[in-house]
């Protein structure tokens, strides 16, 4: 990366994975967007805990731009 570039962020759209939501999220790297979307899951969702299946679920919809 050169001087000039600008570091990729990290994109989620939550209705790529709960279809209707609208919440999206963006952040620097994969843990702050994690704890972004794990925070939107628990207050939106009433998801307690993460599973497995769920982590990978999220971590499969996470886009750079």
């Amino acid at each position: 990366m050169t001087t000039n570039e600008k570091p990729k962020r990290k994109h989620i759209a939550c209705g790529d994975v709960v279809a209707g939501c609208a919440f999206t999220a963006s952040a620097e790297s994969d843990q702050d967007l994690i704890e972004k979307v794990a925070a939107h899951a628990a207050q939106d969702h009433g998801v307690k805990e993460v599973t497995p299946e769920l982590a990978a679920k999220v971590k499969a919809a996470i886009r750079t731009a």
